[in-house]
């Protein structure tokens, strides 16, 4: 703190930005900067909980606890409230979509517990908790709401068997239970048509559910333009595209170069062209040879646009660990691909800017995510050493791009004006 009041007590002091005036990472400054006293040459404040964790937390539990009280009626209204306001977070997730999460998380829960322990088919509870959601349905089937949390349940389901990631050798009996419940899924959203109802909600579920749809290639970029122009603000449903429009799934590399220009196109008027960010956001780290196409000086302006237009500090977190700390991961993965690992380089080395211009509140979980590509699949110990793995890996990043500045004695000091230095 005393350092944030010495920058107080002086005008604005040396602001440096890293496009124009910081040196270059060294290999000398990583080497030397082994173990530096950050408590004093680093300064930015750190967020146990961030109010995007926050709002996902409550509306995930909000679903739930309706979802135990049997409280159908007033969880319908809620979810089509949220779907026809067309609330997120900041971090682009629908409220809509956070609260059925919630709904079903029980049911969810159990399947992923039974499959971890070896014998889902032949354990009753989870039977019976998926009978009672079917029963459920039996009691609304007008109900869209109530479609959708029974169908996502056997899509989260059907994934629990499977995986997420389009492998060749998983066992044939995992892959006839993720048909089976991909095909239940369908039947029970089968009635119900997101675009009549102008529900994000149903249409994003529909889309979630070409994995198990034999025509899936001839229509997924269809129904995710569908999508996206019915809620251009949630950025999630860009980046589901971008990993559908890969070849593993329903497209080839050239489609989701042009996929991702054309949502550019259409969403300027909300992100300017941070669209064709978002939509190869996950594309780079599941397919990183994906990377060889990339428009890269495309790519970053659409990072600065978006960066320009977030509100709080969710995304400047977002896409700097996405940089320093996914990409050199992916990267890895293609380093007989030259065009890739170019690609790559260079929006490694975007953290740079990314740091020292938007980024001045700590959010150590989205580092920790980082770490795990982003991966929601990702099995932690727990969340406090999720936290305390981020917030160390952070750190690390720190060093690793501004420990010259620290080698000369000098803090860092993160601000929403952005990254200052001064003597420590």
């Amino acid at each position: 703190m005393s350092l944030l009041k010495n920058l107080k007590a002086r005008l604005p002091g040396t602001r440096v930005s890293a496009r124009k005036s910081l040196p270059e990472r060294t290999d000398t400054a990583k080497e030397h900067m082994q173990a530096p006293d950050l408590d004093k040459l680093l300064v930015i404040p750190v967020s146990k909980e961030p109010r995007e964790e926050q709002m996902r937390s409550y509306h995930f539990n909000q679903g739930q606890f309706l979802a135990r009280q049997e409280r159908w009626d007033d969880l319908t209204t809620i979810v089509t409230k949220e779907d026809n306001a067309r609330r997120a977070s900041g971090g682009g997730m629908p409220i809509a979509e956070l609260l059925c999460q919630g709904a079903r998380s029980d049911v969810v829960a159990l399947a992923e517990h039974l499959l971890i322990d070896g014998t889902p088919e032949e354990n009753r509870p989870l039977k019976d908790a998926i009978s009672a959601l079917e029963d459920i349905l039996g009691e609304y089937p007008n109900n869209h709401v109530i479609a959708t949390i029974v169908a996502m349940a056997h899509l989260d389901i059907a994934y629990a068997w499977r995986g997420t990631t389009a492998l060749q050798d998983t066992p044939a009996r995992n892959l006839e239970a993720f048909d089976l419940h991909c095909k239940r899924a369908a039947q029970v959203l089968d009635a119900f048509c997101g675009i009549e109802l102008d529900s994000p909600l149903v249409t994003s579920a529909r889309c979630a559910l070409l994995v198990g749809s034999p025509d899936a290639a001839d229509r997924a970029a269809d129904d995710y333009e569908d999508l996206i122009d019915l809620a251009p603000s949630q950025q999630r449903h860009m980046r589901a595209l971008g990993h559908h429009m890969l070849p593993q799934w329903f497209g080839s590399y050239a489609t989701l170069e042009l996929e991702a220009r054309r949502t550019a196109a259409r969403t300027q008027d909300v992100w300017g062209v941070g669209a064709y960010t978002w939509a190869f956001f996950d594309a780079l780290l599941v397919d990183p040879k994906s990377a060889a196409i990339l428009d890269v000086p495309f790519f970053l302006e659409g990072l600065r646009d978006i960066l320009e237009r977030s509100e709080d500090q969710h995304n400047a977190n977002l896409f700097a660990s996405f940089a320093a700390v996914s990409i050199p991961k992916a990267a890895q993965r293609c380093t007989d691909d030259l065009a890739a690992s170019a690609a790559l380089e260079s929006i490694h080395t975007a953290a740079q800017w990314i740091l020292s211009d938007h980024l001045h509140e700590l959010h150590p979980l989205i580092w920790g995510h980082a770490m795990e590509g982003f991966d929601n699949q990702a099995r932690i110990a727990s969340i406090d050493a999720l936290f305390k793995q981020g917030q160390e890996k952070a750190n690390q990043v720190f060093v690793n791009f501004f420990g010259d500045q620290m080698l000369k004695g000098n803090a860092l000091i993160f601000t929403p004006q952005g990254l200052y230095v001064q003597r420590a």
